[in-house]
């Protein structure tokens, strides 16, 4: 079918195509707004290493992977990284282009890291020989179009909904005359000329562009780059249709109008024919690291070395306690519950606090109050098994509705082209009095519960006690119960922050942890659940009362829901509520001197405050996952960067909960820290720029200014103190205590896991009673890992491999 479009020979165009789609999984997903979930801008470089993804995106996005050399010689000049950790980072080092020795690698590091260039597009080179600014049309066009095509609400009208992307665009693009106004004579013409599918489209693009095999999948991926966010949106509507064991081809038709473009720019400007074939041999030739993108890893792997060495210095020997707790609290495993945890255990000793996702096991996808849209409240990585509603009686739910609709209505009135201008003369004063009162951090200081949820659906008492029995062993949680268990997920109470989801859970996809916590502590309390647990080995004491709560990471303050009469335990509630308000001032203290000009008191109106660009650091600084007993960890200052996940590997019969632990919360965390490490190495490419100048496109993402692509990734200010980085750029390290088999059995059964680590972009650790026993080496191995004296130069303290002294 395709040489009625073209001449390519089938097998040449299967090839091409195959090229398109490895150029689209190169593209990481980028979730919407309402439920940001942070993601790793290198998924798709899993199977590559730190220097090869280097080369890779160096060639189609212009990106340096690692912290800027002079930063990392700053720490080398500060004896932060010792000559032990660059000697083993160069050991480890398997390119064959890297310093043949420790004092060439110092000699070379002194030198200025080059600046790297993407190989330009078309457009780009007749932007040089046009003098008209080619990329920037074309991304104010395209950008307008997929503003509206993707629009989830927001938009008042969507340009040929339920059209596919490339139709939908084709249609567009004949009647739109900004291209040809700005000199692009004939692009309508050319758009409908053009193929009736985007496979014949990027075929026709390819033989007129003279894309070869060879060249085609980074000319593929440079194309998809330069279209900012957008793609990544598209590869977010894959991940979902495959979820659902469905497909999406929305990337590609987002190649073949990239494609489309670039035929146009070079029918526009032939004089750049011979730049652009130089470009194609450039995309043509094998694609390897630079010495100086191999030096550069080498100085990364070497602060992250560093970072490792002090980590392992703070875990303390693992203890036990046979007394049972006065009261348990299961906080989510992010970073930012470290701090208030700490703060908790130090308010009395009889409190225990465990590590789990912010979830809690339940895989409840869940309908709040006033509408039939589901909400994901499990990972992203996760089909939901259940489902949940906050709705209440039909009286009550139907008015909420009418509600809800009126304020829709009210809010097109205030929009519309017709009305809008005559709003603002009529309101205006009346929204100056709410602008004033929000200027001035006025307003509401806590945010209201949501309805009680509940599960739906006819759930047996066997099913309850399983899922009960599922939940308890996957938190380590099958003895020695206290009185009181608190069940604290966590939200971040924001105001005008389009990321306010991505301050939220991640284990939760975006949605805070109030629903997951609520509904896990009204099924261990009930009665059917309790009578079935013996059954399957598990009990819990007559006693225990399961509390839910909810964690504010902004103002480190703990909601209690008590859904149901207490009054044996009201005793213990209050006295709970007495240590999480001092915790929290604990916290507030300390987490305040990180933050830019700011007490502990002004937390509180930093939430509330619609013109504040930070809030808090949200997960800035995470370096470290450590699943192990509370024990291991407890009364160690972590700074806040540890996610800590309760886990006795001696109770995990089948070690089934390490393998949930390695292919679900690991791999949640590695999103989170690699979009942080991203975001910050990269910004241009990986962030989404300053957001005092953010406009909210179509409920998906944001703009810089009044129009142009798509920006994916955090805020500068998510990341940056306005002087330096708030963020350390460093790639998670893991540390798990379990038998070094049982890891290894694992991963061998799961190669995108075993991806992570035999690539370096997570390192993994084993502990043996507390303390860090042995170092993960590609190939399913592992080797020794001993502390020495810092001042020992002769032999790696983390390797033990004898070296010639510098």
């Amino acid at each position: 079918m395709f040489l009625k479009h073209t001449q390519i020979a089938p097998s040449l165009a299967s090839q091409l195509l195959a090229s398109a789609e490895a150029a689209a999984r190169a593209i990481p997903p980028a979730f919407p707004l309402d439920a940001t979930v942070a993601v790793n801008p290198f998924l798709g470089q899993a199977g590559e290493d730190l220097p090869m993804a280097s080369a890779r995106l160096g060639r189609v996005a212009g990106a340096r992977l690692t912290q800027p050399r002079a930063a990392l010689v700053a720490q080398v000049a500060a004896g932060e990284i010792t000559d032990d950790d660059l000697a083993v980072a160069l050991i480890a080092s398997t390119s064959p282009v890297k310093p043949c020795d420790l004092a060439l690698l110092k000699a070379q590091m002194k030198a200025e890291s080059p600046v790297i260039d993407a190989l330009p597009t078309v457009a780009e080179l007749a932007a040089g020989r046009t003098g008209t600014d080619w990329p920037a049309i074309l991304a104010r066009s395209f950008g307008l179009w997929a503003a509206g095509h993707f629009d989830r609400g927001q938009a008042l009208w969507t340009p040929r909904p339920g059209q596919g992307a490339f139709a939908a665009w084709r249609e567009w693009a004949t009647h739109d005359l900004t291209p040809e106004i700005a000199g692009l004579t004939g692009f309508s013409a050319h758009v409908a000329e053009a193929p009736d599918t985007a496979e014949r489209a990027t075929l026709r693009a390819s033989e007129r562009l003279g894309l070869t095999p060879a060249a085609a999948e980074t000319a593929f991926h440079r194309l998809l780059v330069d279209l900012g966010g957008w793609p990544q949106h598209a590869r977010w509507l894959l991940w979902q249709a495959e979820l659902a064991g469905d497909t999406d081809t929305t990337l590609t038709d987002l190649l073949a109008i990239r494609l489309i473009w670039e035929e146009a720019f070079l029918d526009h400007c032939p004089d750049v024919a011979e730049e652009w074939q130089a470009t194609v041999a450039d995309h043509a030739a094998p694609l390897e690291p630079t010495p100086d993108q191999v030096l550069d890893a080498i100085l990364q792997d070497a602060a992250e070395r560093a970072h490792q060495r002090k980590l392992a210095s703070r875990l303390s020997d693992a203890a036990t306690h046979s007394d049972r707790a006065e009261m348990q609290a299961a906080f989510c495993i992010d970073v930012r519950s470290e701090v208030f945890r700490r703060a908790l255990e130090a308010q009395d000793t009889g409190i225990e606090t465990v590590g789990f996702a912010g979830f809690f096991g339940l895989p409840v996808a869940h309908r709040p109050q006033g509408t039939d849209e589901l909400q994901s409240h499990l990972p992203a990585l996760l089909n939901p098994a259940l489902t949940s509603t906050s709705h209440g009686d039909e009286s009550a739910e139907t008015a909420i509705r009418i509600s809800a609709r009126a304020k829709r209505a009210w809010g097109r009135f205030r929009q519309a082209a017709v009305s809008s201008f005559a709003f603002v003369e009529a309101a205006g004063p009346a929204y100056g009095v709410k602008l004033v009162r929000e200027a001035l951090a006025l307003g509401p200081k806590r945010q209201m519960p949501a309805p009680l949820p509940r599960l739906e659906g006819e759930l047996t008492a066997d099913r309850k006690a399983q899922t009960a029995a599922g939940v308890l062993r996957a938190m380590s949680m099958t003895e020695g119960h206290a009185r009181l268990v608190l069940l604290i997920g966590h939200g971040a109470q924001l105001r005008n922050n389009p990321h306010q989801s991505a301050y939220h859970c991640g284990a939760c996809s975006g949605q805070t942890g109030e629903i997951s916590s609520r509904l896990l502590a009204r099924l261990l309390n009930d009665p059917e659940t309790r009578a079935g647990l013996p059954e399957l080995g598990l009990s819990l004491p007559s006693d225990t009362l399961f509390v839910a709560g909810l964690h504010d990471t902004v103002t480190d303050e703990v909601t209690l829901y008590l859904d149901a009469p207490a009054p044996d335990h009201a005793h213990d509630i209050a006295r709970a509520e007495a240590w999480l308000a001092a915790a929290g001032a604990q916290a507030k203290a300390e987490r305040a001197t990180r933050l830019p000009a700011v007490h502990g008191h002004d937390l509180a109106r930093r939430a509330t405050d619609w013109s504040e660009v930070r809030p808090e650091w949200g997960l800035a600084n995470c370096s470290a996952f450590i699943a192990a007993p509370r024990s291991a960890t407890a009364g160690r200052d972590l700074k806040g960067r540890a996610f800590l996940h309760t886990y006795d590997w001696t109770a995990d019969d089948g070690f089934d909960t390490l393998e949930l632990i390695l292919t679900a919360p690991v791999v949640v965390a590695s999103w989170i820290s690699l979009q942080y490490y991203g975001s910050t190495v990269a910004p241009r490419v990986f962030g989404s720029g300053n957001k005092l100048i953010h406009n909210v496109v179509g409920g998906i993402g944001v703009v810089q200014g009044n129009g142009g692509l798509l920006r994916p990734g955090l805020p500068w200010q998510a990341v940056h103190d306005g002087e330096r980085p708030a963020h350390e750029a460093l790639r998670l390290s893991v540390l798990i205590e379990a038998p070094t088999e049982a890891i290894t059995e694992i991963l061998r059964k799961h190669d995108h896991v075993r991806d992570l680590f035999d690539n370096g972009w997570l390192h993994l650790f084993a502990l043996k009673d507390g303390q860090v026993s042995a170092r993960y080496r590609r190939g399913l191995t592992w080797e020794r890992f001993s502390m020495r004296d810092p001042s020992d130069q002769g032999v790696s303290r983390l390797t033990g491999i004898t070296r010639p002294r510098p």
